[in-house]
């Protein structure tokens, strides 16, 4: 079969891989001039299985509330004139359940840990080398509360088969010794040793290399203008190229038996434009990349900061401190007061947790931190949408929201195995007819 992938971020690359491991002919498309340059760039780094938990619970709406107007808020809504924005958070509210918290937490446990097997033997058939730190992943608090809600979500997340585990301080500091300057402040943690941390961007454009050496095609640089439906099928795909000045472009129309959708948060409005409708919101999220000043302080265990919901996590002699979501729109900007007053947010906190430990200033003062923002695809559940539409040869593989990179290579692995027929080996509620799963049948068209 010749498959269509239309995006290049970690999803879509890892589509594009599974289907030339199953014979496929691939052909992958994305505007800019790489793989990996939205979504995937600059990440938290994160391959987190044990933390895979949805935003909607129970405290969610308060907590949304209480933070609307705070810059630095870990979850900002930023109200929109868009009814698909008011549309989403409704879908949210109705998640935010014991219930429907528990329920999503296993579907996303389950791919979690498919994903994860699926990375490795991506590592061990390539070889690729992307700063993988095999260490865990601590997660450390600053109150008691906080900490006893924890309590409750490791033993949910015990009790589908991840090995996150309650830590005191003193064990967590013997864990990750760097935070011990913030020691007295800390009140406890949790550790899951299973985890790991790397750079997705790395990760994604060695194995975009490796999938043109084995035949693949991209279509780099090219924006894809529409999906040509005829009846109830996709007849084709209408892409142009985008170099600045061109005159005289034409559409080029790419026909294949299948196409696939993985353009992140953008995958909504095009799959809209053919009839089918997936709540799918794009999150705006901010990161830093900081060089290190003193490495032998710095962390080696990718760290989770619960007072300000921030990732931390060592790439090489630099650290990826990530966090927050914004849902505003599709808006990228950082030069805004909103976005620098984020930014320097995380600069702040690391300051604040690792003195010292990074350089931190601002350009003004002679530093140079890299701050990057994305656009994080999101579900109402946090559950991504894998798999066939009813619109015939349109199949779809986006909603990842902060898990893209913990989510990557199993829901690539997983599509091609539905695409090629057969039934991936996990309990999860892909679109389509193949999962043979109540309440998570193919969307309407």
């Amino acid at each position: 079969m010749k498959t269509i992938v239309l995006g290049a971020g970690i999803i879509g690359i890892s589509t594009a891989w599974h289907l030339l491991e199953r014979g496929h002919d691939v052909v992958v498309v994305d505007r800019q001039p790489d793989a990996a340059l939205e979504t995937s760039f600059a990440n938290a780094a994160q391959i987190s299985v044990s933390y895979c938990e949805p935003w909607a619970n129970r405290a969610a709406p308060w907590k949304a509330l209480k933070w609307m107007f705070d810059k630095e808020a870990p979850l900002l809504l930023r109200p929109q004139l868009d009814w698909e924005q008011w549309r989403w958070c409704l879908k949210f509210l109705a998640q935010c359940n014991d219930t429907a918290f528990e329920r999503n937490v296993q579907q996303i446990v389950a791919l979690g840990a498919y994903s994860h097997a699926a990375l490795k033997d991506v590592v061990q058939t390539t070889g690729i080398e992307y700063h993988r730190l095999e260490r865990g992943i601590a997660h450390f608090y600053t109150n008691r509360k906080s900490l006893d809600d924890a309590g409750h979500a490791v033993e949910l997340m015990r009790k589908f088969g991840v090995q996150r585990r309650l830590v005191s301080r003193d064990e967590l500091l013997q864990i990750e010794p760097a935070f011990k300057a913030y020691g007295d402040r800390i009140t406890g943690g949790t550790y899951t040793s299973t985890d790991e941390s790397g750079d997705a961007r790395v990760f994604t454009q060695q194995l975009a290399r490796r999938c043109a050496e084995r035949g693949a095609q991209f279509l780099y640089g090219h924006d894809v203008l529409r999906l040509n439906k005829i009846g109830n099928a996709i007849d084709s795909v209408a892409i142009t190229a985008r170099q600045s000045g061109a005159s005289g472009k034409k559409d080029i129309i790419l026909k294949g038996d299948a196409i696939v959708v993985a353009c992140g948060s953008y995958s909504a409005p095009l799959l809209r434009s053919v009839g089918v409708d997936l709540p799918i919101y794009p999150g705006k999220g901010y990161s830093a990349t900081f060089p290190l000043l003193q490495p032998e302080g710095a962390p080696m265990v990718s760290t989770i900061d619960d007072g300000k919901k921030i990732a931390m996590s060592r790439l090489g002699d630099v650290l990826r401190v990530a966090g927050t979501i914004e849902l505003g729109g599709f808006d990228l900007s950082l030069d805004s007061p909103l976005a620098r007053a984020r930014c320097h947010m995380l600069s702040r906190r690391i300051e604040e947790t690792l003195p010292g430990v990074c350089d931190t200033r601002t350009p003004e003062q002679g530093g140079d931190p890299q701050y990057w923002t994305g656009l994080r695809p999101a579900t109402p559940t946090n559950i991504p949408f894998i798999g066939r539409t009813r619109v015939g040869k349109l199949w779809v593989n986006a909603g990842h929201g902060t898990l893209g990179w913990t989510h990557g290579a199993g829901s690539g692995k997983a599509l091609a195995e539905l695409i090629s027929g057969a039934q991936p080996a996990m309990h999860f509620g892909f679109l389509g007819a193949e999962s043979g799963l109540p309440g998570r049948s193919t969307v309407a068209a």
